[in-house]
């Protein structure tokens, strides 16, 4: 072999290397990203509780309500860790039962004014921010690997080293992408 072939072959070992670190990158940035996304999810799950139970007091004849919320953070839990699709439904099942909790505290002009309410309130207002800004994130991480995965000539190395792409973390319906309504009047 000719020094020229020696070269060419030299640029394709150094081109796969840093085709292959690359994909090992966007993978682990992708991992990182979601467990942003399961820190504040399992964050607003903790919160739930004291939020049920002030409701509670106040909404007794509410139990529907209050059981359904209950039921969808119980399905939440129930959801493998790495169901990323699953996980996005059931959170999605459970925003909407969150935004129901908050407009039956509506009704109760005593619950609003609780001073332990309104900083539950508070805190699951700024968890939703901050589950919105881990979601954003987590899916720019894995649209980062997707692109890597699909694209020519990187995805010689991601098939072969058996790359995949990630799914993204999206809410299924429009009425599961409404933020559950938080007031403070």
């Amino acid at each position: 072999m000719d020094i020229a072939g020696i070269a060419i072959l030299g640029l394709i070992a150094v081109y796969a290397i840093i085709a292959y670190n690359g994909l090992v990158k966007a993978r682990q940035m992708t991992h990182e990203a979601w467990s942003g996304i399961d820190v504040q999810l399992k964050r607003r799950a903790n919160l739930i509780p004291n939020l049920l139970a002030s409701v509670k007091g106040y909404a007794k004849h509410e139990s529907d309500t209050l059981e359904e919320v209950t039921k969808m953070r119980t399905q939440v839990g129930n959801v493998a860790s790495g169901d990323i699709v699953g996980r996005a439904q059931a959170e999605g099942m459970l925003s909407q039962a969150l935004g129901k909790l908050m407009m039956v505290a509506e009704s109760y002009p005593d619950l609003k004014a609780n001073q332990n309410f309104i900083e539950l309130q508070s805190a699951l207002a700024e968890m939703e921010d901050e589950i919105q800004m881990s979601r954003r994130y987590y899916n720019g991480s894995a649209r980062a690997l997707n692109v890597k995965v699909e694209s020519f000539p990187s995805n010689i190395i991601a098939n072969t080293f058996k790359f995949e792409m990630s799914e993204y973390f999206e809410l299924e319906n429009d009425a599961d992408r409404a933020v559950p309504q938080v007031s403070f009047e």
